[in-house]
């Protein structure tokens, strides 16, 4: 095991203006090996999921780690024994107006950010604060890229940090562009057209220039310098980042920063622990030959128009068995009257559902994606926006899914092309190679290491 640091440490002391100073706080005697590690992001279970997966090997291997992330989270953190600390913005999961905002096409990450998230920044920083101080400071942060406020409290405590993202659109390489869910059309040319990429970096730091103020006037009333931009540069940690995808997903490119590792993904999908079935849809599984599931997510489910009920007219239309996940939306709870070859559910842990289907329809979300890999299933994606058009090509380049796009998701389009890739045994192939690719990789163990590994030249530096 690793042993912690030894000798004084900087910790922040509110001012009476309300910014920090740095005192000296009492390390851990010589020879504890207790790593104490505050892992965070703000999102949806897809961003929160990866953290519980390792917050919960980091604990087996005997350290402590501290999950910050919005309250909304708690009930599903608290009973594996976890420590918790809520991090605002919270977000409210009956908010479906939220959910749409952030949705749209064009202006849903720009709304996102400038309309949830920077509100609320200072909140969030001095919520992280407390939790990377208080009631003793942490060795090492573990920071999603939506967490903007991370790295401010990394750099005004000097508690060493690692970042991670989820899908490689994070990147935004100029040598593997990702598709921009406002400019699908770049995408068709970014193989044909020298210097495209760089282009298109250009021109996704031109169109959000003004976004980061918040962070700017934030990191001005600390008393820190301006920094490299936060949503392209300054979220990557330069020590250590965790690209916490498959090389099935994508693979190292030269301009991603430096320090970065492919570590896998990090499943998690278990409610409070408990990873089994719904009674009933476990009787309807066993009843007959392997369904169709069709799926939102844990966010865009709470914004999915028609998509139900024009998913049950194409699996009639189809003549196939068809499990519908909805939620808790009751927007989503359809008015038709079913026939028994459908199985409804609110949830299913999708580890225990998508082994036993026949292929997935679903948003693209990468927990979704990834799930559906780890399963060795063929999919069909609707994607909806942010990484989830840019995730659906790539599912595509490696010929396990066909696309669907939003305003195609008809019940005889979706019936066409599921009878086409039910009929297709390349699908299937292809899906079954990329889990077997998926069971030589170790994500949760890979981060783990890499954590242990980075707090190890942290104390040799001390």
């Amino acid at each position: 095991m690793l042993a912690s640091h030894v000798g004084p440490a900087a910790q922040p002391e509110r001012s009476q203006g309300g910014c920090f100073t740095l005192v000296a706080a009492g390390r851990r005697r010589l020879g504890d090996s207790t790593l104490r590690i505050v892992l965070s992001n703000i999102g949806t279970f897809g961003d929160i999921n990866p953290l519980i997966a390792i917050a919960l090997e980091l604990k087996r291997r005997g350290h402590v780690p501290v999950i910050a992330v919005p309250a909304l989270f708690e009930a599903k953190i608290a009973p594996l024994g976890l420590e918790f600390h809520a991090v605002r913005p919270d977000i409210d999961p009956t908010n479906t107006m939220l959910v749409e905002m952030i949705y749209d096409v064009r202006k849903g990450t720009e709304r996102g950010l400038r309309e949830f998230l920077f509100p609320a920044l200072r909140r969030t920083y001095d919520d992280l604060l407390d939790a990377a101080t208080l009631p003793e400071r942490a060795d090492l942060l573990l920071l999603g890229e939506l967490n903007y406020a991370g790295p401010l409290v990394a750099e005004v405590t000097g508690i060493r940090w690692a970042s991670y993202v989820l899908a490689p659109l994070s990147f935004f390489s100029a040598f593997d562009p990702p598709l921009l869910p406002m400019y699908p059309r770049l995408a068709r040319a970014d193989k044909t057209v020298p210097g495209l990429g760089r282009a298109m970096n250009r021109l996704a730091r031109f169109v959000s220039r003004k976004w980061p103020q918040p962070i700017y006037d934030l990191r001005r009333e600390l008393g820190l310098p301006k920094g490299r931009n936060p949503l392209f540069d300054a979220k990557h940690s330069p020590e250590l980042v965790l690209a916490l995808f498959s090389r099935a997903l994508g693979t190292e490119q030269k301009d991603w920063p430096k320090h970065t590792r492919i570590t896998g993904f990090c499943y998690y999908d278990a409610d409070a622990g408990n990873a089994g079935l719904p009674r009933h849809l476990e009787e309807f599984l066993g009843a007959g030959p392997a369904p169709v599931v069709f799926t939102l997510g844990s966010a865009a489910v709470l914004a999915a128009g028609e998509f139900y009920e024009v998913s049950a007219q194409a699996a009639i239309r189809l003549g196939a068995r068809a499990v519908l996940l909805i939620g808790a939306d009751a927007r989503n709870r359809l008015e038709q009257e079913l026939p028994d070859s459908i199985c409804v559910a609110e949830y299913a842990p999708y580890s225990g559902l998508f082994p036993r289907a026949a292929l997935v329809v679903h948003q693209g979300g990468v927990g979704t994606t990834a799930q559906c890999l780890r399963a060795g299933k063929p999919m069909l994606i609707m994607p909806f926006s942010h990484d989830q058009p840019d995730n659906a090509r790539r599912m595509r380049r490696l010929q396990v899914a066909r696309v669907i796009e939003r305003e195609d998701y008809t019940p005889v389009k979706v019936a066409q092309t599921l009878k086409a890739m039910l009929a297709e045994p390349k699908f299937a192939r292809r899906a079954e190679q990329a889990a077997r690719l998926l069971q030589q990789e170790d994500g949760v163990g890979s981060a783990c290491d890499a954590l242990e590994e980075l707090f190890a030249k942290t104390r040799k530096t001390d």
